[in-house]
């Protein structure tokens, strides 16, 4: 399972690398980051939760990156700023998770401690 996002003044822990696909290999369903390649099943098991980490991890700053946009789009001091309600449009969420959003990323900002999860709900 993938660690809680460290708050602001902590170092982020780095992931396991998600190697880049070439082309060709992605263009094949059946290829995923060369696990199907992998013969031994302890070897298989360590690079594909090293992958589901890299990718939980990735997801969670992404939400991060989100929610802090969001509230600098309805950062009222924004002579063009949006509502929750085009936010959640532009985003595709429900207007009441784009209000959330909004307010983690206001606390993100801040760096309220609490902050550091990657889920507003």
């Amino acid at each position: 399972m993938a660690e809680q996002t460290p708050r602001r003044n902590e170092p982020r822990l780095r992931p396991a690398p998600l190697l880049f696909e070439p082309a060709e290999a992605a263009a094949d369903p059946e290829h995923f980051f060369d696990l199907e390649s992998i013969d031994d099943p302890r070897a298989l098991l360590a690079r594909s939760t090293e992958l589901a980490q890299a990718f939980r991890a990735a997801a969670d700053r992404a939400v991060e990156f989100q929610a802090m946009a969001a509230a600098q789009l309805a950062d009222p001091r924004r002579f063009d700023r949006l509502t929750p309600s085009d936010i959640a449009e532009r985003a595709e969420w429900t207007e009441d998770y784009a209000k959330k959003m909004v307010e983690f990323g206001r606390d993100l900002m801040r760096g309220v401690e609490g902050a550091g999860s990657a889920d507003p709900v």
